[in-house]
This record gives C-alpha cells, structure tokens and sequence, in this order.
C-alpha cells in the first residue's frame, strides 16, 4: 500500500472511532503520559504530534506552556477542541505528521504518543517530528511492542539520530516510551 493510502486509512479509522476512542484507549494513553511529562517545565513551547482527543494537552500546565496539537484526523480535533476549550495558550491544527506545517527548531518539546506504528515510514516520521525540536529539546515518542521489538524501536531511534535518553520499557504499557535529545548542529 502506498504511503498516502496508508495514510488515508489510518486517517478514516480513527475519524470512524472518534466517538469512542478515549473509552477505548484513554487508560492507557493516561499512562503513557505519566510516565513522559516529567519533561515539560514551564516557560516551553510544546508540540503533540497525534494529539487525538487533546487528552495530553490538558496534562500540561497551560497557564505556563504554550502547546500546539496536530493530528490528521478532523474527527478527533473536534473533540481535542471541546476538552481543551478552556485552557490557555493551545492552538490546534490539521496536519500530517510527516509534513508538519512548522520551521526547523521551534518546540522545546516534541510528544509523539501512538503515531509511529501508524505511520508508512516511521524513520521518516521520526526525523521529520526531531526537525521541529529546538537544538537540546527533548523529543518523547512511543512505539508499539506489537510493531516493534525493543532492538528495533531502539535502532529507529539511533538510525533517526536521536541522543536518546532513556527508553522506558514497563511491563503495563502496550508500548515503549522513549526520550531523546536533539543533537545540536556542528
């Protein structure tokens, strides 16, 4: 399949379950989180790349956070833009993941929960989500253990070029939870 028809089907999948997608995948995606924001301190500009419903973006401290969710499915937004109606500072847009609409070094944190395995070309997904990253920011991403074995998620994330700083590998999630640095350019 090719990689926009790739595409286009995750992106009807999860518009189709749009209506049921935290009751289905919200205790997990909570924990996911937990386990990544002890990244986030106050004063940073984040990126939620994927962000579904927006159930991360109101984890983080948005009287002090300016935040900024993509995801490719309009469905999800929708609901991203009701759960986060009342926080400051979070702007919402419809973009693919592997073209996002942003200069090179503008997010001092990267989150990419529940993107790559969804992606046709991950690597890809990977290096295009780390453009964004100031130099020294963090990027945090998940890979399924379904879809990665842990030697493959943790050779993705060299291969991307990552200074990876810790891969989380709980037995209670469904995925691995990885922190990388961008590498500052020479």
């Amino acid at each position: 399949m090719s990689g926009w028809k790739h595409k286009r089907t995750v992106k009807r999948r999860y518009d189709l379950t749009a209506e049921m997608y935290d009751a289905r995948y919200a205790e997990e995606q909570e924990a996911k989180y937990q386990a990544a924001l002890a990244d986030v301190s106050p004063g940073r500009l984040v990126l939620d790349v994927g962000c579904g419903t927006g159930l991360f973006l109101r984890h983080l401290p948005s009287n002090r956070t300016s935040s900024v969710g993509i995801d490719v499915s309009k469905r999800l937004l929708l609901h991203a833009r009701k759960r986060t109606r009342t926080l400051n500072n979070i702007s919402l847009i419809q973009a693919d993941a592997d073209h996002l609409p942003f200069k090179d070094k503008q997010f001092n944190s990267v989150f990419a929960f529940t993107v790559l395995q969804n992606m046709p070309k991950p690597l890809e997904t990977l290096r295009e989500i780390q453009r964004t990253a100031t130099e020294g920011g963090t990027v945090t991403v998940t890979g399924l253990k379904k879809t990665f074995s842990a030697e493959n998620f943790r050779q993705l994330l060299h291969e991307a070029g990552l200074n990876v700083v810790f891969v989380k590998d709980d037995e209670n999630l469904k995925c691995y939870i990885a922190m990388g640095l961008k590498q500052c350019s020479k």
